[in-house]
């Protein structure tokens, strides 16, 4: 019999409530699993939503006030799914409390930021699971198995990319996510960790890199706090986007392998083009979010006929038998996150940290921060051991160039 675990959940926007729905249907999928969720409280700073939102989710109770949450005696784990710049504050209130956390990446701002919440959260003992979800794919689980066993040869080249298109539109509107103060780094923090983390998921650490940014989109409408992010505004005042629409780097592995790693949000075309290429001495293998049940992997042939073949998911293939019976009937991006919440509470339950935990985010990070400095640098930088420093002192004078 499962025990009981409280649960409470800080934002209930999208991420909310897909953290909610993962948390439902666990035991749907995982019906071992140890520990069973009960959704305890939930804040919300908009209070109209805080009310329905919580109580069309199951949640016992609501509130406006995240620290409600944090101290509740009831509440043993806590989802944090606000915004950037509430992710230090809650994180780390949550984990000297005792409170186990499951936190959405970036953890903070700034690179620096996440460190301080690694090192919280390892003081407090407490486990921790990160939102880079796109890891929990059966394909890509496959593609990880493929490569540590040799089967690709040694690895030499790696491509890494997400691309997407949801800020294209000039007319998208200002919210906080476009804005130091609340949303950090531009697409170095919200989205090259994605395209970072799933490289060192395959290939081991990054040691090096050289990169570059840029701000296509200098001005966009002005819009109250907690607009959302695909809002399109027509005639809207018009302020200045404070961090980077665009990013990319050289990378170079420890293990000597070579490769790319690129992020927009303003790419035209693409939608969620999360994926990634690999390719070694004796084959290769590419990966795309956009068909996450799909691998296209090339073997060397003995008898000459090579080429590029697509394996579909199957069971047996990472938790792909928890969710389809077979090849062909897909899986979406809900599933993942259920996928992160069984790993989290079995996490919680047994006492030994699955991976993406807090140290896997806090070296991606270190891996963001050397990209920032190459920005400002034009030099290759080291991936250093230790984070430290906020924002680029840089990020100022980029936005005097005619950002309004």
């Amino acid at each position: 019999m499962a025990t009981e675990i409280g649960v409470g959940m800080v934002g209930l926007g999208w991420m909310g409530q897909v953290h909610t729905r993962g948390y439902r249907r666990l035991l749907d999928h995982y019906p071992g699993c140890a520990l069973t969720p009960r959704l305890v409280i939930a804040a919300e700073a908009v209070e109209d939503r805080a009310r329905e939102s919580a109580g069309r989710l199951g949640y016992e109770s609501w509130t406006t006030n995240w620290r409600e949450v944090v101290e509740h005696p009831e509440v043993e784990a806590v989802s944090i799914t606000a915004p950037n710049y509430l992710h230090r504050e809650v994180a780390v209130a949550a984990a000297r409390a005792g409170k186990h956390i499951w936190l959405e990446k970036p953890c903070g701002r700034f690179p620096d930021e996440t460190a301080e919440i690694g090192r919280i959260v390892e003081e407090s003992g407490v486990i921790s699971m990160i939102g880079l979800m796109y890891r929990h794919a059966p394909a890509v689980e496959y593609a990880r198995e493929l490569i540590a066993a040799g089967e690709l040869g040694e690895i030499t080249h790696y491509r890494g990319f997400f691309l997407a298109d949801y800020s294209s539109d000039p007319q998208g509107a200002l919210t906080w996510r476009f804005k130091d103060e609340y949303g950090g780094l531009g697409v170095l923090g919200d989205i090259m960790p994605h395209a970072a983390d799933m490289a060192q998921n395959l290939l081991g650490p990054i040691s090096r890199v050289s990169a570059q940014k840029e701000t296509f989109i200098r001005s966009r409408p002005e819009v109250p706090m907690g607009a959302s992010h695909f809002a399109v505004v027509e005639g809207g005042e018009m302020g200045p986007v404070e961090n980077e629409d665009y990013a990319s780097s050289i990378v170079q592995f420890e293990k000597g392998a070579r490769g790319t790693l690129e992020t927009s949000r303003v790419c035209v075309g693409p939608h969620v083009r999360m994926s990634f290429e690999v390719n070694g001495t004796r084959g290769a293998l590419s990966w795309d979010f956009q068909r996450l049940n799909e691998l296209e992997l090339y073997r060397s042939d003995a008898t000459g006929e090579e080429g590029y073949r697509t394996v579909f998911a199957r069971p047996g293939m990472g938790d792909f038998g928890n969710f389809q019976p077979g090849a062909g009937i897909s899986m979406g991006y809900d599933d993942l996150k259920v996928a992160e919440a069984y790993r989290f509470l079995s996490s919680i339950a047994d006492g030994r940290q699955r991976e993406p935990g807090i140290r896997e985010i806090v070296s991606t990070m270190r891996v963001v921060a050397a990209m920032d400095r190459s920005c400002d640098s034009g030099r290759w930088e080291t991936v250093e051991e230790t984070v430290s420093g906020g924002p680029s002192t840089s990020r100022a004078a980029e936005r005097g160039k005619g950002g309004a």
